[in-house]
Order: structure tokens, then sequence, then C-alpha cells
């Protein structure tokens, strides 16, 4: 979703959740539901009716990764983890024991790094090639 952040800045139009399934490859209707809590933090709005979409609410300046992050609902960062599969098992106790403080604080390390970047971050150190590519289109 940062792709689209990034993108509905570069534009003054609303951009349709189909025309963002397309750029995704994906179903507008997941679309929806992804924006939805980006709307909820407040990053971005959405029009309905004839040339209406979603726009950015807010200046990218101003949004960190962490909130981004947040806003889509925390994923899971790990395939390795406190699992509940079979929360009787011993075996799984004993793993969810053993890797429960290292992917806490992993989790905290990643969550401070990405509160430490803006979305905007994220094009500066390509400003001017993107700058050129506009020119071209």
């Amino acid at each position: 979703m940062l792709h689209v952040l990034l993108h509905l800045d570069q534009t003054q139009d609303p951009v349709t959740s189909d025309q963002i399934g397309k750029m995704l490859n994906t179903n507008p209707s997941l679309v929806r539901r992804t924006m939805a809590g980006l709307r909820e933090a407040g990053f971005v709005g959405a029009t309905k009716g004839h040339g209406g979409g979603w726009v950015l609410a807010k200046n990218l300046d101003s949004i960190s990764l962490a909130e981004v992050y947040a806003a889509l609902g925390s994923p899971q960062l790990f395939a390795v983890g406190k699992s509940a599969d079979a929360p009787t098992c011993l075996l799984e106790q004993a793993a969810n024991r053993a890797t429960s403080a290292a992917l806490e604080a992993a989790r905290e390390t990643f969550q401070e790094k990405l509160g430490q970047v803006t979305v905007a971050d994220l094009v500066r150190p390509h400003a001017q090639e993107i700058r050129q590519h506009q020119e071209k289109l």
C-alpha cells in the first residue's frame, strides 16, 4: 500500500479502486478493504460517484511507515512464532516459550525503525529520476 500512497501523492485526481487493483494486479474489493484501514487512520479519503475515488488526505512527510503498518492491522512479521494450533501440547508450549522473547524484540526493533522513516522518505533518493520519468510521459 506504500506504492498506492506514493501514486496518490503524484496525482490531483481521485483514483478508483479498479485503477488501484489493476496497478497492484488484485481485486478492487480487496483494494477497498485494505484502503479502509488507511482511511480510518486519516491518510486517505474517498469520494463516491462519477469522478470519485481515493485521494491522499495527509502529507506523506507526516506519515511514518510504522503508522502505515499499524493502519494495515500490523500483519504478522514472521512465519515462525507463537502458535495456538495445539495449546495443550507441551512441545508447542516449549517452542512458544523459546521464540517469544526473540520475536518480540525483533518486532519492537522493526517498529522502531519504521517509525524513523516517512512515506515521503522512500522517494527522496530517487526524486530526480522520478521527475525525469514524469517529464517523458
